[in-house]
């Protein structure tokens, strides 16, 4: 790549309004090539999703001195989605101006000692004191980057409840590609692991939070029989051992189970109509099955298939679009879904659509929506122009 692309500019000839930029992340000269991109002068707040191919630490305090006084905010990646769809090996830079958006940014520097309550009281704060600077901009969401290594995603959540209040809240767990050994979140310059970044923003553009995810419940269901909630580790299943009856219930062999069969073939937990899927992310040599989030003995796993993922891109895609069409729609992407993409060979398909509607963002190691942390969906907030009447 010889240049940063951007912006994105896909289907109108209208200016963006949030701001893009795409570099190949070996560069040398890539905050340089990003900042002419997305011209920073006017900025609030700047987003980078960053390759773990990227020199992290070196990057990160390049663009905190380039881009001040924007804040500076970001995390590693398990892929990113560019103007070209799902990539690998880039960093993508996402540029929100002062005159459409205000935002409030928090460090949770150690996701082992942090207090909540002092946490949700800063929220309240920031939520408060945009609400009077801007008291006609009617839009708020509120956009969390965590470490996805440090299993605390669901913590963390839940405990946002009440600073939270009204505001739509969406995120995504940073990504080591698929090495599952190095995540960092990124703020102020600098690299944080087992670290999370609040990010709240208060704009005049209409926005959409949204969740969606392409699978479908099936009768086959089962109850988590011996766990270990801490370690995200389930032992038993159906009293059997976990990935031998979990195999079984596939009619496979245990030891034919890949990453792959988990993408194809998750489990989700039911709470009344709303379905939310708990990942598998593997299964050990002793037969134990570890997952990207919460579980506990008592749980009710049921076995779903996908519909698919074209189809159902395509029909979310065109949803976000009524009745018109976003400036950008921010997308925190499960690392499962462009897993499957691949193996189901319909990424190719997968990129044209999201390169269509103007989505970017990056592919995750789980994500959050409205207090909650799930996985293998598609989260993000679709971002339209304003009336400017």
């Amino acid at each position: 790549m010889d240049h940063a692309r951007g912006p994105l500019g896909m289907g109108t000839n209208l200016p963006q309004i949030v701001r893009s930029g795409f570099v190949d992340c070996h560069r040398e000269d890539a905050v340089e090539e990003l900042a002419k991109a997305l011209q920073p002068g006017d900025l609030s707040l700047v987003v980078l999703f960053l390759s773990p191919n990227t020199d992290v630490t070196r990057l990160i305090d390049q663009a905190q001195r380039t881009f001040a006084p924007a804040q500076v905010v970001g995390c590693t990646t398990a892929g990113e989605i560019s103007n070209a769809g799902y990539t690998e090996s880039e960093i993508v830079a996402l540029g929100f101006p002062r005159s459409y958006f205000d935002a409030r940014v928090i460090l949770v520097e150690d996701l082992d000692d942090y207090d909540s309550h002092s946490l949700n009281e800063q929220m309240i704060k920031n939520r408060n004191q945009m609400a009077r600077l801007t008291p006609d901009w009617e839009s708020d969401f509120t956009f969390l980057l965590i470490d996805g290594l440090s299993t605390k995603e669901d913590t963390l959540t839940a405990e946002l409840a009440i600073g939270l209040g009204p505001v739509p809240f969406f995120g995504g767990s940073a990504g080591d590609g698929t090495d599952f050994c190095e995540t960092y979140v990124l703020h102020g310059g600098k690299a944080y692991p087992n670290g999370a970044v609040l990010i709240q923003v208060r704009t005049k553009c209409p926005i959409r939070v949204f969740k969606t995810d392409h699978l479908i419940p099936t009768e086959t269901r089962m109850v988590v029989t011996g766990a270990d909630p801490a370690r995200r580790i389930v032992h038993e299943i159906n009293a059997e051992p976990a990935g031998q009856e979990y195999a079984r219930l596939l009619g496979k062999d245990p030891k034919q189970l890949t990453t792959f069969t988990f993408a194809a073939h998750p489990v989700v937990v039911q709470i009344g109509e709303q379905h939310h899927v708990r990942a598998i992310q593997q299964v050990a040599e002793n037969g134990e099955m570890v997952f990207f989030s919460a579980i506990d003995e008592g749980v009710v796993l049921t076995l779903a298939e996908p519909e698919n993922m074209v189809t159902h891109l395509q029909r979310e895609m065109q949803a976000l679009s009524q009745p018109e069409s976003p400036d950008i729609i921010l997308s925190c992407d499960c690392i499962l879904r462009r897993l499957e993409a691949q193996q189901t060979q319909v990424a190719t398909d997968l990129s044209r659509i999201l390169t269509e509607n103007r989505a970017v963002g990056f592919s995750t190691y789980g994500e959050q929506i409205h207090a909650m942390h799930v996985n293998h969906t598609l989260t993000g907030v679709a971002i339209y122009p304003p009336d400017e009447d």
